[in-house]
């Protein structure tokens, strides 16, 4: 068999005849690769948790739930990455599968040169901060 006569019987239809379809393709169907839109129920789910993920946040900030402001970033911190997640797996339909993945493995791979970056470059301001600003503090109050 041809690369063609392949096709048309993997399609079970031959592209560009008028098969009912008035030369439309059927892309609605699922090709098992992960790579099929959510159903109304998946879009709401992920809509209802985006939203309980944000209200949580905002009204543990506006009632003032924890003293310390550093345990409430912290909190606030570990709502939003929740709420990547869930924007990623119910919007974003990023999962193993997508793409053979690929998607995933492009996102740890951002991930990781994000983390790295961010702490590197916390880490060098403190330490700039912590080795060379004493001193040059200490000589600006001292001026006239």
């Amino acid at each position: 068999m041809s690369a063609d006569t392949n096709t048309l019987h993997a399609h079970g239809h031959a592209h560009g005849h008028d098969d009912g379809h008035h030369g439309h393709d059927d892309h609605d169907h699922d090709h098992g690769d992960g790579s099929s839109h959510g159903t109304f129920r998946e879009y709401m789910t992920g809509f209802v948790l985006a939203v309980i993920l944000t209200v949580i946040p905002f009204w543990i900030v506006m009632t003032g739930q924890f003293q310390d402001s550093g345990t409430t970033a912290l909190v606030i911190l570990g709502f939003a990455a929740v709420q990547i997640v869930v924007h990623m797996v119910y919007f974003l339909h990023m999962n193993a599968r997508s793409e053979g993945g690929w998607t995933m493995l492009a996102l740890i791979f951002t991930i990781v040169l994000v983390v790295i970056t961010l702490a590197g470059s916390i880490w060098v301001m403190f330490h700039l901060n912590t080795n060379m600003m004493p001193n040059m503090l200490h000589d600006m109050n001292n001026m006239p």
